[in-house]
This record gives C-alpha cells, sequence and structure tokens, in this order.
C-alpha cells in the first residue's frame, strides 16, 4: 500500500510539473525580442546595391551606393536554419565593406546568434581579405553559409578566397 501511494503520488507531481512548463513558443520572449531584431540585428553599413534573397542576379556584380566600389552578392546558401547571402564592396582589388542582406532570423533564437556572429565574420573578412576566416563559436552554421556565400562573391569579383 505504501508503495502504491508513493507510485501514485510520484507520477501526479510528474504529470503537474510536465503541463506547467512553458515552452519558447508561447508568447511573450521570443515574439518581443523578434520585433526589435531589424533594429538591432547586425551592425553592417547600407547596400542598397544589394539584391534581395533568392533575386536572380546573385553573384552578379551591381553599382554600389557610394560609388567608392563595386558590389558582388554571393549565392545564397542553404543552411539549416535558413538562407545567408553575403554582399561585398571590392574597390582596387580590396573588400572595402561586407553586408548580410539575408540571413536565419525566425525566431529569437536565431536573432540573438546572428546578432553576435555576423559582425565578427564582417571584421574577420575585412581584416583577413579573403574566406579563410574562422567559424564563430555557437553559430557553425550560420558562419558555414557566410563562407559559402562569400566564397561565391570573392569568385565573382575575381579576389582569391
Amino acid at each position: 500500500m505504501r508503495r502504491i501511494t508513493l507510485w501514485l503520488f510520484s507520477t501526479v507531481a510528474a504529470v503537474v510539473l510536465l503541463f506547467s512548463y512553458r515552452t519558447s513558443t508561447n508568447g511573450g520572449g521570443p515574439a518581443s525580442v523578434a520585433a526589435v531584431a531589424p533594429a538591432a540585428g547586425p551592425t553592417t553599413s547600407p547596400d542598397a546595391g544589394s539584391p534581395s534573397a533568392g533575386s536572380p542576379s546573385a553573384g552578379s556584380p551591381s553599382a554600389g551606393s557610394s560609388g567608392s566600389g563595386q558590389t558582388f552578392t554571393g549565392s545564397v546558401a542553404q543552411t539549416r536554419w535558413g538562407p545567408v547571402q553575403v554582399s561585398i564592396t571590392v574597390s582596387g582589388k580590396k573588400i572595402t565593406d561586407v553586408a548580410v542582406p539575408t540571413y536565419p532570423s525566425e525566431n529569437g533564437r536565431d536573432v540573438e546568434i546572428n546578432a553576435r556572429a555576423l559582425p565578427i565574420l564582417r571584421q574577420e573578412t575585412l581584416d583577413a581579405q579573403s574566406a579563410d576566416i574562422d567559424t564563430v563559436s555557437g553559430a557553425t552554421v550560420t558562419s558555414d553559409g557566410y563562407l559559402e556565400s562569400l566564397q561565391a562573391a570573392l569568385d565573382a569579383a575575381h579576389l582569391s578566397g
């Protein structure tokens, strides 16, 4: 009798705890983060000359908005968490700017990861002047997609990767 009572109490407690658990899909948390995400997203300079995601002109050059160089947009890299696309501005065989017009931002966690990772990847690209950069820990999937698209943009610009 004692074992049955203990078992019944444990089962009821487990069921109560299970149903009281709040998941990240409930309202509040991620929705409020996602609403702020575009403004607080990756810090890249404006790239008015880059096409939107899935554009047929991916990998082709286009005029930069400031006239200081030519902009080359890499192909859209499809990753497990969403598409990633990189756009570079080249002036005199030197990468002068990097933008990421397309990146995973479907939920609050994607926004959080990419808000940290993309500025690091951008700065490493500007420092290395190539695609020979490290991936960002905790953002491996996005980093791999970034590197794939960056290499396509470098190829379009006829720069070594």
